[in-house]
């Protein structure tokens, strides 16, 4: 994941100040030091990297932070806030029309996403935003775009305008824009075509389609792999196109992140959506605060609720949760749990949006971790009914048949049983706990449900062993 090394070397820095009773110039200096040092690293252009560090000297030595109880927390404060600023201070949405059909015209390199960036973002503005789009098929450069776009289309559901790689993108325009009108869609979103690298012709085809389609946005789909490049690539489309808003893809790549960091700062446009993954719903819209928090390491839990009420079944985990807390807990809760847990994604992912829990991000094996989740689903599934609500009938020959029909071992079986035991155990202890007024924090499971999706995994996450 981006801003990984940037995060361990950011809170590294922080270790000299925080926790002193004191802020002095000797202390500040090391601290800034190591932050330019980190920002280079990570491959934030040089003169953003000065003026950053520039800001941040100048309100850490001010009045209020040196008078301060604890000057370190406050200095931290400020580096956040500064980094909030370098991207952005507030979200950017679409800039849609009060009234008829919004344009969306998507532009960028060949190989940067752009087609299924497309799509991504149709699928979010029909999901979140309550639009009803239509894709634009107009990359005639690339033979497969216009059938990957129809594919991507038919997954999410979403109608594809498409005439063929003979019909002209100027004709393609022409034509969508009318049967967008008359078969009332809100949002039409242009794939047009892109080049391995900016040139006269790219540009004079994406200037005359601009003149045609009068976009009320012109998003640029830009690769998080490729770092400084992508202020280069920006401020020329943005040159000659007036590009109103970035689209970042594969932020979940290796990337350094640094490119992410100075391209809102030079260029002045907005980063509007991020691709975190291959899937059409890899695809989160832009948060300034909440990427700042990410890359200093404090979580993301605004967007680790919205992944859960997006992608679990709330109803469903709150039950779960409500017979978990009142000291029931079945091999069957235990499989709507485990099917939850696997809707959201690596274990690994979560734990890096949960406040303090990034560190151990790292000591859990994604791959590992997955196989294990499915082995246990699969000796699950393997149970009838009766046993996964009553595991005290589970005797030597249910074991040896589940085994079997799961592929799986009977010391496998027998695992999953222990830990089940212990899961069923500590709730136990909770429930007790929790009827004896000793949890006075213990939030009321309702509203947990509709908040969190229930959250009934919550007690895995300090373990290694999924």
């Amino acid at each position: 994941m981006a801003f990984e090394s940037l995060n361990e070397r950011l809170n590294k820095a922080f270790k000299n100040i925080t926790g002193k009773g004191k802020l002095t110039e000797k202390n500040m200096t090391d601290m800034l030091k190591e932050v330019r040092m980190s920002l280079l690293e990570a491959d934030v252009n040089y003169k953003v990297v000065k003026d950053f560090v520039e800001q941040v000297k100048e309100k850490a030595l001010g009045t209020e932070v040196m008078s301060s109880l604890n000057p370190g927390q406050m200095v931290v404060k400020i580096v956040h806030d500064e980094i909030v600023a370098l991207l952005g201070n507030e979200e950017t949405g679409i800039a849609y029309k009060e009234h008829g059909i919004t344009s969306i015209m998507m532009v960028g390199l060949q190989g940067t996403g752009k087609t299924t960036a497309a799509a991504k973002i149709a699928n979010v503005l029909k999901k979140k935003q309550a639009r009803k789009p239509l894709l634009v098929a107009c990359d005639m450069v690339r033979p497969a775009a216009i059938e990957q776009l129809q594919t991507l289309g038919k997954s999410i559901g979403i109608e594809v305008f498409a005439l063929g790689i003979d019909t002209p993108a100027v004709e393609v325009v022409k034509q969508a824009l009318e049967y967008g009108k008359e078969h009332h869609y809100d949002t039409l979103l242009f794939d047009t075509a892109g080049r391995l690298h900016i040139d006269e012709e790219l540009m004079e085809e994406l200037v005359q389609m601009k003149e045609m389609i009068q976009p009320d946005d012109i998003l640029l789909t830009v690769d998080a792999m490729t770092g400084q490049d992508i202020v280069n690539v920006a401020q020329s489309f943005h040159d000659q196109l007036n590009v109103t808003g970035l689209v970042l893809t594969k932020l979940d790549g290796d990337s350094r992140g640094g490119g992410i960091l100075s391209v809102r700062s030079i260029t002045k446009v907005p980063v509007k959506f991020v691709g975190l993954g291959e899937k059409v719903e890899d695809l989160d819209i832009f948060y300034p605060k909440r990427m700042a928090d990410r890359i200093l390491g404090m979580g993301d839990i605004m967007t680790l609720v919205e992944q859960a009420q997006e992608k679990m079944d709330v109803k469903e985990s709150s039950k779960v949760a409500n017979r978990m807390m009142s000291g029931q807990f079945t091999l069957e809760d235990m499989l709507v749990q485990l099917q939850q847990v696997k809707k959201m994604g690596s274990i690994a992912g979560m734990l890096k949006l949960i406040p303090g829990m990034g560190q151990m991000a790292g000591q859990i094996d994604d791959e590992k971790a997955d196989q294990t989740m499915k082995k246990n689903e699969a000796i699950l599934l393997s149970m009838t009914k009766e046993e996964r609500r009553n595991p005290s009938i589970l005797k030597a020959s249910r074991k040896n048949r589940i085994a079997k029909g799961s592929g799986t071992q009977v010391s496998d079986v027998n695992r999953l049983l222990s830990q089940y035991d212990k899961m069923k155990q500590l709730m136990k202890q909770m429930s007790k706990m929790s009827k004896g007024g000793k949890m006075p924090g213990m939030p009321n499971m309702d509203m947990l449900g509709k908040m969190k999706g229930g959250f009934p995994f919550a007690n895995k996450f300090g373990k290694r062993r999924f």
